[in-house]
């Protein structure tokens, strides 16, 4: 643990797992009181993901890694949900709200890979652009007035890649284009208010989910690699975790407002490493693999 972020309060809206996971522990290895947000829950079961980890797991890590963990329940598109997480930090932390990361998604299971958007289901696609963006807009409406009331704090909107090239998906591209375009507008209006608002995108994530698509753990992932070869560049949730916490942690954070950054990126810039021990870059694995034509 170190100390660079005890005092400071952060939301993690979508922290049940994955990225969020990973950001919520690592805000906490430096201290953080992190309010952790999502909809699966062990007082109110799981969401329609129907994953097994649960709010109340990550804020218990956090707490473990040294931080302060609050699990809530929240569900992100419902306004009455926010509001009332809003009016809870203004009570117990007096209105102070630091960090803010953007992480709900929800996707998975309505995103369709190589199928023209024509032929998919179109009330899927606009619930996937609600769960994966609305979301968020939501989110920031009401949290972020409370970084400006105090001229400072943090946004981070997570997101899948800082390129331009179709993701292959139709309703996944828009949602994750999206996604840094709310980045970039955020940064717009907060300009001269003190607050910074960024895009993150992880690389090739070993989630919980990811783990369990291939059929190993951690302790023996790189057996994915025979399924997928590309596997052998991901990075554990810690990895963008540590990326957010390192940001976080900037006292100059703001020049790298509207930006769409990357894991491996802010790697470079403050010299942290993943779980392991490795310093994976998505990036150039991704540039040497895929070189463009």
């Amino acid at each position: 643990m170190t100390d660079e972020l005890i005092g400071r309060v952060a939301v993690v809206a979508g922290g049940t797992r994955g990225a969020g996971r990973g950001i919520a522990v690592a805000l906490g290895e430096r201290g953080a009181t992190v309010y952790v947000t999502g909809r699966s829950s062990r007082a109110s079961g799981r969401s329609e993901m129907d994953r097994p980890e649960t709010i109340e797991e990550t804020a218990e890590l956090v707490t473990a890694a040294g931080g302060k963990g609050i699990a809530v329940r929240v569900d992100h598109s419902k306004v009455a949900d926010v509001a009332a997480l809003t009016e809870r930090i203004r009570t117990e932390q007096d209105g102070r709200l630091d960090i803010l990361v953007n992480d709900v998604w929800g996707g998975d299971s309505l995103t369709k890979w190589g199928v023209p958007f024509w032929e998919q289901d179109l009330a899927d696609g606009i619930k996937l652009l609600r769960q994966a963006t609305e979301t968020h807009v939501i989110t920031s409406w009401h949290l972020v007035p409370l970084m400006v009331a105090r001229g400072s704090g943090l946004v981070v909107e997570i997101t899948d890649g800082v390129e331009t090239a179709y993701r292959e998906a139709f309703f996944y591209d828009l949602a994750k284009a999206g996604v840094i375009r709310l980045a970039v507008a955020q940064a717009g209006d907060l300009k001269e208010r003190g607050v910074t608002a960024v895009a993150v995108t992880p690389g090739f994530l070993r989630s919980e989910a990811m783990l369990e698509l291939f059929g190993v753990t951690e302790a023996n992932w790189r057996d994915a690699t025979a399924q997928d070869p590309h596997f052998i560049a991901s990075e554990t949730p810690a990895f963008v975790g540590r990326a957010i916490a390192a940001l976080a942690s900037d006292p100059d954070h703001r020049r790298l407002s509207g930006q769409a950054l990357s894991s491996w990126g802010l790697s470079d810039i403050y010299d942290f490493t993943d779980a392991d021990g490795a310093r994976p870059h998505w990036g150039r694995y991704f540039a040497a693999a895929f070189p463009k034509e």
